[in-house]
């Protein structure tokens, strides 16, 4: 059979293997082992004896193209001209040149930009987009995320932790930052249903859309007025009917507030484990949130403290119990914590043992 046309597009990205560091390319698949040198630094070692350092820097998540340039140019100077950006949105440089390492670390320093996120450390707090760029947040992530960096910034610079680390925050319940399966993390709760505007809604809403947006059927139609109501005791305050009705007032600065989860695990090669509740309502305080940065503080410090070489905050939970985690960091166990949705059969503790101690 004839080979097939190849037609070429620009449709879609570019295959990866385009923009991959030739010492990278040519080792794929073929390491001998890897290296932590320091925090930040990771050298990987080939079959055939080549090396290469990998140079982990914190960046901000929001950048200017300036700094783009910036960054571009540092490549080009100490690493061929290649760079990459993780999951996290660090910034690695890829050295092949060992004579080049120490240069790049000097500069980097110079610059400010603060190199580790490897090994046992503080990995780089992921968030969602803040009040700047997104109509549904209820609290500005990325003001918050500043906020814990400054509190926890050594944790970045050093690799000497019970484990990793990995910290998210989410603006509100849509949760488009990874909450759900982190160590520590931060999401913004409405506690009162929207109040509907129904003049606004009559004038610039699909009422059916707006219906379909509830997803506990909380929302009914009202052709009377040609607009809706919503049944309180069925609302989850979620704020998935503001997405689609700017008539749907759910912003509440005396209301809305913060929770903190801890304990979940994006498990390799295994189910994920979800991030559990820890604290149900934290001050919405900008800019600072003196009180969300305490209660991290205050868990960090206690997994430190407690937890045995290795363990991840989940981990170390799950050795002492819950109940033991509560005693430990002073948190107040309340009825929010129990779970009483109906469709969390899953989630449920079947077992009638307890740890108090």
């Amino acid at each position: 059979m004839a080979a097939k046309e190849k037609h070429i597009t620009d449709i879609g990205p570019p295959h990866y293997r385009d923009m991959v560091h030739p010492v990278l390319l040519k080792n794929y698949g073929k390491w001998r082992y890897h290296e932590y040198v320091a925090p930040g630094v990771i050298k990987h070692v080939s079959m055939n004896g080549e090396e290469v350092y990998m140079v982990r820097a914190a960046i901000p998540k929001i950048v200017s193209v300036y700094f783009v340039r910036e960054l571009c140019d540092i490549a080009d100077k100490y690493s061929d001209g290649y760079v990459k950006f993780t999951s996290r949105h660090n910034v690695e440089f890829i050295v092949a040149n060992k004579n080049k390492l120490e240069g790049l670390l000097k500069e980097l320093k110079e610059k400010g930009w603060v190199v580790g996120g490897t090994g046992r450390s503080l990995k780089a707090i992921i968030h969602t987009q803040g009040w700047v760029h997104c109509h549904t947040a209820i609290i500005d992530a990325p003001g918050l995320a500043k906020a814990l960096y400054d509190e926890l910034y050594e944790y970045f610079v050093r690799d000497d932790l019970p484990g990793k680390l990995k910290i998210a925050i989410a603006c509100c319940l849509n949760m488009c930052g990874a909450v759900h399966c982190s160590d520590l993390a931060f999401v913004g709760m409405h506690r009162k249903p929207p109040v509907v505007n129904d003049d606004i809604v009559s004038r610039l809403c699909e009422i059916p859309t707006l219906v379909a947006s509830c997803p506990t059927a909380a929302i009914r139609p009202a052709p009377e007025k040609k607009s809706v109501v919503v049944n309180e005791e069925r609302c989850m305050y979620c704020g998935n009917c503001y997405t689609v009705c700017p008539g749907m007032f759910i912003h509440n600065p005396k209301y809305d507030c913060l929770s903190m989860w801890v304990g979940g695990n994006a498990v390799a090669g295994g189910p994920p484990e979800f991030s559990r509740l820890a604290i149900p309502y934290l001050p919405n305080n900008p800019p600072r949130w003196p009180e969300a940065v305490q209660a991290a503080r205050n868990v960090i410090d206690t997994w430190i403290k407690h937890a045995k070489k290795g363990e991840r905050i989940g981990d170390w939970i799950k050795r002492i119990g819950w109940e033991r985690f509560f005693t430990l960091t002073g948190i107040q166990f309340t009825d929010k914590h129990i779970d009483d949705f109906i469709f969390a059969v899953p989630t449920f503790r079947t077992t009638t043992l307890f740890k108090w101690r």
